[in-house]
């Protein structure tokens, strides 16, 4: 899981970041989809829209570093058990995925780089990343999964 869902997501996740920055100014916005969907670089100092982004500084970047830390040391726990059935960990491995990718601009930048715009009319939501959508739909894989699990359980008593 690791070859193959982790490292891609962090290479993929890393190398658009490297490209918005090379190649946008900061709050450029380029439509992708007009009216639907932009590239939009913009700089993230909190959590996923834009949490505790007013915190100070040293309290961020305490928070977000055990946080992550402590996030890769449960999912690799997880992922490593031999009763995590594949399709689990291979959520996990996204999850682990997201936060290796925006761990890494942490550690190197001090914030993360979001440029993924979607909106419509009067719909906007907040600018994320290739991290922030690994960890959402890992997640949601998760919570899916999870639930059929115990749809099927329940059948089955």
């Amino acid at each position: 899981m690791l070859a193959f869902v982790t490292a891609p997501v962090v290479l993929i996740d890393q190398l658009s970041k490297i490209y918005v920055r090379a190649h946008f100014a900061l709050n450029q916005t380029m439509p992708l989809i007009p009216g639907w969907l932009d590239v939009t670089y913009t700089r993230n100092p909190g959590a996923a829209f834009s949490l505790f982004a007013t915190m100070p500084q040293w309290f961020r970047h305490g928070f977000f570093m055990g946080i992550s830390f402590a996030a890769i040391v449960v999912l690799g726990v997880l992922m490593a058990r031999r009763t995590t059935p594949a399709r689990i960990a291979a959520a996990f491995a996204l999850v682990l995925g997201g936060t290796i990718g925006n761990l890494i601009d942490r550690l190197s930048r001090g914030l993360v780089t979001d440029f993924i715009y979607f909106h419509h009319a009067s719909f906007s939501y907040p600018v994320f990343n290739v991290a922030d959508s690994a960890i959402t739909i890992g997640v949601a894989m998760i919570l899916l999964f999870t639930w059929l699990d115990d749809r099927a359980a329940a059948r089955a008593v």
